[in-house]
């Protein structure tokens, strides 16, 4: 199939194939004298594999990385991506669950707890990603991912209430007196699971809006909360060096 015939059967546009094909990810089985891309059935069960990747939060070059690595099976991929996606189905029926009781809540028909409205919402980090990583990729981990898959529920709500507290002051000086005392809670936080230093606290938010896995997760509390919360943890750690 040509890249227009591939493009109109998948829905992925052709401007999409072709950068697939220029990073190495997706890489037509031939090329025909006048240049047309020309994909096999096996490119396309490859690109099927991209696809259900993409759905479930994996970033280009990790996939590639994965379909590149030696140990890449092809069989157990599909395998994980199915649990992941029903995982994310089941995500979804609970954010359903929640937003029809805020509907009632809002016509006055029944009483939400606080609990309650946040029921469903994830922002932690995808723990098959990490298998995916451990099985095919490379097996050093994260620490910041280690850390939050080892998260209780009462961890992980505190972390979000961090989050929430931060999203709100998103649009405020980064170095301000309250930006910066919302700042000091994280990285008292972060601390309590690890052990950071103020250097690494900075290296962190760096990697923030670096590494588009955590930009994602953090923005969902707030569009260009990560940015904010790099500008805010440089902040802190160039003051807390001065004291």
């Amino acid at each position: 199939m040509k890249v227009k015939e591939v493009a109109d059967l998948t829905g992925v546009s052709v401007r999409t194939l072709h950068h697939y094909d220029d990073i190495g990810l997706l890489v037509p089985d031939d090329v025909t004298e006048a240049g047309y891309r020309v994909y096999s059935d096996e490119n396309l069960t490859t690109l099927q594999q991209i696809l259900f990747f993409r759905e479930v939060g994996f970033p280009l070059k990790k996939i590639k990385e994965l379909l590149d690595s030696p140990s890449f099976n092809r069989l157990e991929a599909f395998e994980l991506q199915r649990e992941m996606l029903l995982a994310k189905h089941r995500q979804l029926e609970m954010m359903i669950q929640t937003i029809d009781k805020t509907l009632q809540t809002e016509r006055g028909e029944m009483t939400m707890t606080n609990e309650e409205k946040f029921k469903g919402f994830d922002f932690s980090s995808n723990p098959y990603e990490q298998e995916a990583r451990n099985r095919w990729g490379d097996e050093a981990v994260d620490k910041a991912n280690k850390n939050v898959a080892k998260f209780g529920k009462e961890t992980q709500e505190e972390m979000n209430r961090i989050y929430y507290n931060l999203a709100e002051l998103r649009h405020t000086d980064p170095a301000s007196v309250e930006a910066q005392a919302a700042i000091s809670d994280w990285y008292t936080f972060l601390n309590k699971i690890g052990d950071y230093s103020l250097e690494a606290f900075a290296g962190l938010g760096e990697m923030y809006v670096a590494d588009e896995r955590f930009t994602k997760n953090i923005d969902q509390f707030g569009e260009g909360l990560a940015l904010f919360m790099r500008d805010a943890m440089k902040a802190y750690a160039t003051r807390r060096k001065q004291v």
